[in-house]
């Protein structure tokens, strides 16, 4: 009995000190320590980059796919700036747009011009004219006067521009001082003219985008400019509105402008029921074409233009699911090559000690039990290739994000480049618009996926180190010690 309780006292005793001796197995030789996770942290950060990589990928994808990749722009046909021409759309073919199968949301948007007061006051065709320049849409727009001062100052090119318009009857032969245009837009719902919902940074929205209304939002260098803010005041047409909010749309251009109700830009342009476009809003990506197609049945080529707000978005979204797929793969590969790593050092481990292992069965302990201790320092070294892999990560994912992002954006580039060397995805293809969309995906290791896939190694490591202790703790005793 003596012999006995002396042997389930070392058992319990073994129990209690193998956690502090597999760490300490871990250093036993530290230069193969130090090599072992070397190469551990190049494979886990490897993985970890990738795996941010196609976080951030996807998380672009289901961006571009629930915003511009499902928006149709609809504009009086002919309509195209100086030179275009054509019918105002009106508020009836709205719900002839809201009609067409995969059509969830139709917003009509009624463009103005505000020209401050003092520079407008300086033409001779009064303070009220119809004009189709800048800022006035494909359709034009109405320019009225405003006490607002624009945000943008006119610089080389807006100064080049005024003096070439300004030549012809009446004219002195030196231009005025020119002032940009301040861009509005009547619009029906809390979206923009891209079909995105305004980002409204103070303040509130303006409630019924259908009827009119003297409240306003105000872009964010436009208030800055004019000392504005929610609650202040300023005059459109000599009418005095009120600035419900300020909203940033991410662009110089963008933030020059004022966005009222739809009723109320209609009113000051003298146009009840006039739009100058329309923001249609389709169900899926998937059904955009169809609804393109029907939407342009249903309106009437002669007098609507019915066009795709980013037309090289299905090519850009295709690239990026592309890097997607590749990420994934190249994710997976490195997370099998550190769990094979792993596999290979506890196997050399496991051989190495033999002798520990027979001598541990011969006093009782239980197969779970050593596979325990050699889990345990499998996962010492983990845990110290991950710290160094994350670190790695933390660095390199935005580079292999990028360098992923170029080469499949050089491919597409390529490919849909014309005969020649000419045009790009077709008449009307902007390659920038659609480089800006693959160059655009910011990917940065967020905690939440480091932390996704430590826990991925972590788990690899476990089978890893299983598999080889295991196999051999089933071995029995006097055959282990026999060998040696």
């Amino acid at each position: 009995m003596s012999r006995r309780a002396a042997g389930a006292g070392q058992v319990q005793k073994e129990n209690r000190e193998r956690p502090r001796r597999s760490v300490g197995n871990a250093f036993r030789n530290k230069i193969r320590t130090a090599a072992v996770v070397a190469v551990l942290a190049v494979a886990i950060g490897l993985a970890l980059a990738m795996l941010v990589a196609n976080q951030a990928v996807g998380g672009k994808v289901q961006e571009l796919n629930a915003s511009v990749g499902t928006v149709l722009t609809v504009n009086p046909a002919g309509a195209q700036g100086f030179d275009g021409g054509g019918e105002p759309l009106t508020a009836a073919q709205t719900a002839t747009a809201a009609a067409v199968p995969n059509v969830v949301s139709v917003v009509g948007t009624k463009a103005l011009r505000l020209e401050t007061a003092t520079t407008a006051s300086t033409s001779t065709t009064g303070t009220t004219r119809q004009q189709a320049g800048p800022g006035g849409g494909p359709g034009g727009g109405t320019s009225v006067t405003t006490n607002l001062q624009a945000a943008i100052d006119a610089g080389t090119l807006g100064n080049r521009n005024n003096t070439s318009g300004s030549t012809g009857s009446g004219s002195t032969g030196t231009a005025p001082t020119f002032s940009l245009p301040i861009t509005a837009t009547g619009i029906g719902a809390e979206v923009d003219t891209a079909g995105k919902a305004l980002n409204i940074t103070s303040g509130t929205g303006l409630g019924d985008y259908t009827v009119a209304s003297t409240k306003a939002l105000v872009g964010t260098t436009l208030a800055t400019k004019n000392n504005l803010k929610a609650g202040s005041t300023f005059t459109i047409a000599g009418k005095t509105f009120t600035v419900a909010g300020i909203f940033d749309a991410g662009t110089t251009f963008g933030n020059n402008a004022v966005y009222t109700t739809l009723a109320e830009a209609q009113a000051l342009a003298a146009t009840p029921g006039e739009l100058s476009s329309m923001v249609v809003t389709v169900n899926s990506m998937a059904n955009v074409d169809a609804a393109k197609t029907a939407l342009q049945a249903a309106l009437g080529s002669g007098k609507a233009d019915v066009t795709q707000g980013q037309r090289n978005l299905e090519t850009a979204v295709s690239s990026l699911d592309s890097v997607k797929n590749i990420s994934l793969v190249a994710f997976i590969a490195a997370l099998g090559t550190a769990g094979l790593i792993i596999l290979l050092i506890m196997v050399m481990l496991v051989r190495e000690r033999r002798r520990e292992i027979g001598v541990l069965k011969a006093i009782g302990a239980r197969n779970r039990t050593i596979g325990l201790q050699f889990v345990l320092e499998a996962l010492v070294l983990v845990a110290l290739g991950s710290v160094v892999g994350a670190a790695i990560a933390s660095f390199a994912s935005g580079g292999i994000a990028s360098a992923l992002i170029s080469s499949n954006s050089s491919t597409t580039a390529a490919s849909q480049r014309g005969p020649g060397g000419g045009g790009f995805g077709g008449p009307g293809g902007n390659p920038f618009a659609e480089l800006q969309l693959l160059t655009s995906v910011t990917a940065s290791a967020s905690p939440g996926v480091i932390a996704a896939g430590v826990a991925a190694v972590f788990g690899v490591a476990v089978v890893g180190a299983l598999v080889p202790a295991l196999l051999t703790a089933r071995i029995r005793p006097i055959e282990v010690l026999r060998g040696e």
